[in-house]
């Protein structure tokens, strides 16, 4: 028994909570949502059916996220171990002693809905799988280690939040129209400012560890710079998918209102950065309820 464990716990109960806690429940919609979106606005139901969406929607609720952080739990223990934000609603620190099953739990769990869904599909949506899981093993896998690419880190985090949405549109042959291609091209553009604000918090200890990213290679003020005009970037670009798609630009407006008092931050106040990012967050959960509103009223338009 570690530490990491509750003293009167249940062996069953403590694997339990540690594997779940390791696919990061807080962020499961994150990709569930974007292919559930996609598929179901480029006539999915139409084209294939309901079992198609109901597997899709569960793969990138619960598997998908398993194997991307569950494995990354696994293969960064001994730095979370030194990380002060690890241990609660930004993932837990998996102990040792379940490394083997969380392995075999993210494979076992992948390989069903892996499957189905290249049997479903055609040869567009399963490049378009190849490529999303290949990203969320890439990031963190000894040897190619994305996650400490600077640049490649923030389109590689960025690809495992798109990628689900891409495979959306590919599985319902959904066609790349200008306000589809607007919309992803917008959507990655948010994914790579949030995950290069993310990595302003840690530029100190991950230099310390010899650990690259984005943020450390530019250093924590330029890095908010830079992921606020990614932000302005993606709300420019989403003003290419007309009315009313173009409203979603409105939504970059909080996040960079949340950001810019850390433009000037020291390399030595990182940290500072962390309250910025618990913001990010649970402002996350309220523009995905305003992004559903205008979905429902662009699906309703059209």
């Amino acid at each position: 028994m570690t530490a990491l464990d509750a003293p009167s716990e249940r062996p069953a109960m403590a694997a339990i909570r540690q594997v779940v806690g390791s696919s990061r429940p807080v962020s499961w919609i994150n990709t569930a949502y974007p292919f559930a979106a996609a598929y179901l606005l480029t006539g999915g139901l139409g084209r294939v059916g309901v079992t198609e969406l109901v597997v899709g929607t569960l793969y990138f609720l619960i598997p998908y996220n398993l194997l991307m952080y569950g494995l990354n739990d696994v293969w960064d223990y001994e730095s979370d171990l030194r990380n002060p934000r690890k241990g609660g609603i930004e993932g837990v620190v998996l102990s040792r002693r379940w490394h083997r099953l969380t392995v075999w739990s993210a494979v076992l769990s992948n390989v069903p809905f892996l499957a189905y869904l290249v049997a479903v599909g055609d040869a567009a949506s399963t490049a378009v799988l190849a490529v999303s899981v290949f990203a969320v093993v890439a990031y963190s896998a000894p040897g190619l280690r994305f996650k400490e690419r600077p640049v490649l880190d923030s389109v590689t985090s960025s690809t495992h939040f798109v990628s689900p949405a891409v495979f959306g549109l590919a599985l319902a042959g959904g066609a790349l129209s200008v306000p589809v291609v607007a919309s992803l091209g917008a959507f990655f553009l948010w994914g790579m400012a949030s995950q290069a604000f993310g990595a302003v918090q840690d530029v100190t200890p991950d230099r310390a560890a010899g650990i690259g990213s984005i943020a450390t290679w530019l250093g924590a003020a330029r890095t908010v710079r830079v992921a606020m005009a990614l932000y302005l970037a993606a709300g420019l670009v989403v003003l290419f998918t007309g009315w009313p798609g173009a409203l979603a630009a409105v939504l970059v407006v909080p996040y960079l209102v949340s950001i810019a008092p850390f433009r000037n931050l020291a390399d030595a106040e990182c940290e500072q950065a962390h309250a910025g990012w618990r913001r990010f967050l649970w402002l996350n959960f309220a523009t995905g309820f305003l992004v559903t509103q205008l979905l429902i009223w662009i699906s309703l338009a059209g």
